[in-house]
């Protein structure tokens, strides 16, 4: 299919919590600071890179989103004000109205095992269905707090806390100043949420806190990059780290802060993917084939390019017409963002999912101890009928490197057998990537030796 002119939309953005929570030197790839990045996208991708948060077509509220409400009826799991659940344990921080924002726990309207419910390194196989039931079921208990002094709300914040620093359900008794609404959140970085409500009262019962965590947390001289790496490395889940993150349990006393849940969901698979690039994959001897991986899910069709090169990355999204992020479209909409060798510095145009395969990536090639080029592509068709969340790309990825690759001895004839699964044409993926018109078409110098 024939895509139209490219376009270039100029945004003025800021991450306002970088310059106290992480050090602006080694921020890297989340530095915002530049004060006018120009995002580019092809004609009609522009939902692609927005994915409802950016407001780039200039409406208040994502039109794409809006439609998927019609689609999704959420009952009124909550009869009165009053109500009893456990906890995954989970915790939600918003971003409207930073640094004045709201925050609480995700509650459910019953006791049990509900780990499942926010764990997504186990939601990998579960229909779209089964991970919007429990995840609309969740209650989003809110409070209203300055992230930068978060003590002027001590009782809620303090429970809240201990909540994201446990490791098993947390019983929780929850009284509201109005019986929750039936709206829910959906988000092309955060996972489903159910309805929500102001607390008026919270109590949580006894927690099992994660003595991995809560050393990072009474450690208030351990910088909040290395609590996180080192967390990493000892086994804990990305998303355990990233929700003790968000409410502030890492870094220097004096410049902790609460981080909205969708930037610290896309900060530490930021630096968690970083730190294993610099000190994990760069100096290992490259792969001395081209393998390719693959992996589908829920309407989505991964599949990683491995090349021996030093490092290098390359993120490609491609959305058929009627999908989320290209509801109206009449062609395919595809996009991609890609560093080089030294990183990024600056924000990627298509926000958490290239953090979270880049990730995924870093991990694998840590795992095997070697370097490799990366060209990672997603193709998307109209069965994928909700944003889930950015864990579908990190989590399919890991997927897809697990399997057992297919080994090729030159470019062309991988190039060849990727375009056979991929349903849209090689051409459309060639022409949105980087790396792969400077594999195909740049010489190198090494030709004339």
């Amino acid at each position: 299919m024939k895509l139209g002119k490219k376009s270039v939309k100029k945004l003025k953005r800021r991450i306002p919590w970088i310059e106290h929570v992480i050090n602006e030197e080694t921020a890297g790839d989340l530095n915002l600071e530049s004060p006018r990045p120009e995002l580019q996208a092809r004609k009609r991708s522009l939902c692609l890179i927005c994915r409802g948060s950016r407001r780039l077509c200039g409406r208040d509220r994502c039109p794409a989103i809006l439609k998927l409400y019609s689609f999704m009826k959420t009952k009124n799991a909550v009869s009165s004000n009053k109500m009893i659940g456990s906890s995954p344990p989970g915790v939600f921080v918003g971003r409207i109205g930073y640094p004045y924002v709201y925050a609480g726990p995700l509650v459910p309207p019953f006791i049990g095992d509900t780990s499942l419910f926010d764990l997504p390194e186990q939601w990998l196989g579960k229909t779209a269905e089964d991970i919007i039931e429990f995840r609309t079921s969740l209650i989003r208990g809110k409070f209203r707090v300055n992230v930068k002094k978060p003590w002027r709300n001590e009782h809620f914040l303090n429970e809240t806390l201990e909540i994201a620093l446990s490791r098993s359900p947390v019983d929780t008794e929850v009284t509201f100043r109005k019986k929750p609404s039936g709206r829910i959140l959906l988000d092309g970085t955060l996972q489903p949420m159910g309805p929500s409500a102001m607390l008026e009262q919270m109590k949580i019962g006894s927690s099992k806190t994660d003595f991995k965590i809560e050393k990072a947390y009474s450690d208030e001289d351990l910088r909040s990059e290395e609590a996180i790496f080192n967390l990493y490395l000892s086994g804990i889940p990305v998303s355990r780290i990233q929700r003790a993150f968000s409410v502030g349990a890492f870094g220097i006393k004096s410049q902790r802060r609460l981080v909205p849940t969708r930037w610290s969901i896309t900060a530490v698979d930021s630096i968690i993917s970083r730190n294993l690039i610099e000190k994990k994959v760069k100096g290992n001897n490259t792969i001395n084939e081209y393998r390719v991986y693959e992996f589908n899910y829920l309407g989505n069709r991964f599949i990683v390019l491995l090349t021996p090169s030093s490092w290098r990355y390359e993120w490609i999204e491609a959305w058929y017409p009627g999908t989320v992020w290209n509801p109206d479209g009449l062609s395919i909409a595809i996009g991609g963002d890609w560093e080089g060798y030294k990183g990024r510095t600056t924000y990627a145009s298509l926000g958490g999912c290239y953090y979270a395969v880049r990730l995924a990536v870093a991990e694998f090639l840590a795992r095997e101890r070697k370097q490799a080029g990366v060209v990672a592509m997603r193709e998307i068709h109209p069965s994928f009928i909700t944003p889930l969340g950015v864990w579908i790309n990190r989590e399919s990825v890991r997927e897809a490197l697990k399997r057992r690759p297919v080994k090729f001895n030159n470019l062309c004839d991988a190039i060849e057998y990727i375009s056979r699964r991929f349903s849209i044409g090689m051409d459309e993926w060639i022409e949105t990537s980087t790396l792969l018109k400077e594999a195909l078409y740049q010489e190198k110098i090494t030709k004339y030796f």
